[in-house]
């Protein structure tokens, strides 16, 4: 049954980072495995596609249950390029996307290009897991993000939930003994608050690095990401893309009239 399905598997730190094997790993268990992942590093890229500039594909590797495309697009170009091209006339069974190096929990989803993938993913009736580990560094130990991975995936896939699923996976910093467990969460209100740090070049030309600090705005409520992640439990956000706002819609009613 594993060799029947066919699972895509991108991100946004590049076909070559540390993260993007781990997701592999976590893919190969349970079916025939496509990566398509940029070639270089599109952190921050969200949903953006690529309209004004050719896009690059090469086959990186090719062995038995996996193939490895390295694109010069975002992750959202990656998705596209897996499902309306090269697998244009199969059925893709699941998208995973990560695992990510940093948290994408909280406003994070509205800005990370692994859950900008994860999300198109889910725009073709496919089951999608964006899956990230809160460590930003190179040398990250993803054993504990791999075990988890391989649970929550395997989990979805013996349930055959129904078709779109969006979730977003956030893992704690830790080795698999220390994680605490699993939490369904909702997203976490806060927010980012940024800091430009002004520089001159050796041409005297002003440039700017951006920086920045999260701000948790409710951080006693302990039904969301940031408190799961932050008492050692991997976080578990069901996503969706509608974004209006359903209160509103209701005030505006007696406010705008026809």
């Amino acid at each position: 049954m594993n060799g029947e399905r066919l699972i895509l598997v991108t991100n946004d730190d590049g076909y070559d980072s540390k993260g993007m094997a781990a997701a592999i790993e976590v893919a190969r268990s349970f079916g025939r495995v496509v990566a398509v992942a940029p070639e270089t590093t599109q952190s921050g890229m969200s949903q953006a596609i690529t309209m004004h500039a050719p896009l690059f594909l090469r086959r990186v590797r090719t062995e038995e249950g996996l193939e490895l495309y390295a694109f010069s697009g975002t992750p959202v170009d990656c998705v596209k390029m897996a499902f309306d091209h090269l697998f244009r006339e199969e059925r893709i069974d699941l998208v995973i996307s990560g695992i990510n190096h940093g948290s994408n929990s909280a406003v994070n989803v509205l800005y990370s290009g692994t859950m900008g993938a994860a999300i198109e993913g889910s725009f073709y009736g496919c089951p999608t897991v964006g899956l990230s580990l809160c460590d930003h560094g190179a040398d990250a130990d993803f054993e504990a993000s791999i075990a988890w991975g391989k649970r929550i995936v395997g989990d979805l896939l013996a349930a055959e939930v129904a078709l779109p699923l969006c979730l977003n996976v956030n893992i704690p910093v830790g080795r698999p003994e220390t994680i605490r467990g699993l939490r369904l969460c909702r997203q976490n209100r806060g927010f980012w608050r940024e800091e430009f740090f002004r520089r001159e070049d050796p041409r005297g030309r002003t440039y700017f690095w951006l920086t920045g600090d999260f701000v948790n705005a409710e951080p006693d409520a302990e039904d969301t990401d940031e408190w799961a992640l932050a008492h050692n439990y991997v976080s578990v956000v069901p996503i969706q893309v509608d974004m209006t706002d359903y209160g509103g819609l209701e005030t505006l009613r007696n406010v705008l009239k026809n």
